[in-house]
Formats: structure tokens, sequence, C-alpha cells
């Protein structure tokens, strides 16, 4: 699974304003929403029930809110550059700027966990991290987050 797969260049919000992870999730959700048809009341409450259970703040200033809801066609994902990072109760204490947010449909297992270790490994390497944070450009951020595709496979 590539995240061009999962994420299209409308579920891209370069400049976000979020000042809080509650505040993130909500604007996450209503732009979820807005691309899949659902409600974004209860794609927010799946992704704070999620975060109850523990961060998805994987540190480095990267976090992967994640969640799986009813009537969802398939993996979708959402990706919030913020203007300035947010506390989010990261593993690493660090605050968050950018966040891939991950919706998947209630029996998406596998699916699921592939789209998780695919955004995982693609921030962990070739230099993105870095580089989705010099471009307020949406335009710029998908091409970069969708060429990348295969640079850590390869390694």
């Amino acid at each position: 699974m590539e995240l061009a797969d999962i994420l299209t260049k409308e579920a891209i919000v370069p400049c976000a304003k979020a000042t809080c992870k509650r505040q993130l999730l909500q604007l996450a959700a209503d732009k979820a929403a807005e691309l899949v048809g659902g409600d974004a009341l209860q794609i927010f409450k799946t992704l704070t029930e999620r975060e109850q259970l523990g961060t998805t703040g994987l540190g480095e200033g990267i976090a992967i809110p994640h969640g799986k809801i009813d009537g969802l066609k398939g993996v979708t994902c959402v990706f919030v550059r913020l203007d300035h990072p947010i506390d989010f109760d990261a593993v690493d204490d660090k605050p968050v700027d950018l966040a891939f947010v991950l919706l998947a449909p209630k029996g998406a297992g596998a699916d699921h966990l592939k789209a998780l270790s695919r955004i995982a490994r693609l921030v962990r390497s070739n230099n993105v991290a870095q580089e989705a944070r010099k471009t307020r450009d949406a335009k710029e951020l998908y091409q970069l987050l969708t060429r990348a595709k295969g640079h850590s496979d390869a390694a």
C-alpha cells in the first residue's frame, strides 16, 4: 500500500491553525467528513476515544491519530501540517506539527495496519518530515508525501 492509495490532494491541510490536540482532531474530522461524506462528529468521537487509550504521537513532531469508522468504503488519510506545534502528549514529550489522520472501515484490520506501518516508515526516512515542515503549499506537500513511496522500501 502506498500513500497515494489513501491520500488525495484534497486531503492536505497545509497551514492549520489548531492550538491544541482537540482542535487538530476536530479539524481533521471535519476534513475527513467532507471527503468521504461521513459524520464529522462521529469521526471526531472515534479519534478522541482512540487517543484516550494512549497517545498516537510517535515523537519527533509527528502523530498518526487513527480510528475505524462504520460505513467507510476504504482506508483514507488526511494530512495536517500545523503552523505552530502543539502539545499532543507524544511519547517523546515534543510538540506535534505533522499529523497523518488515518481512518479505516470497521473490518479493515490488515489494511489499517499496513497504512499505519507505511506512514510510520515514510516519516522516519528520507527527510520527509523535515521537507514537509518547509512548505506551506498543499500541492507540494502532496507531491512530497506521495513521491517518497519507494525510497524507504528500497533500503
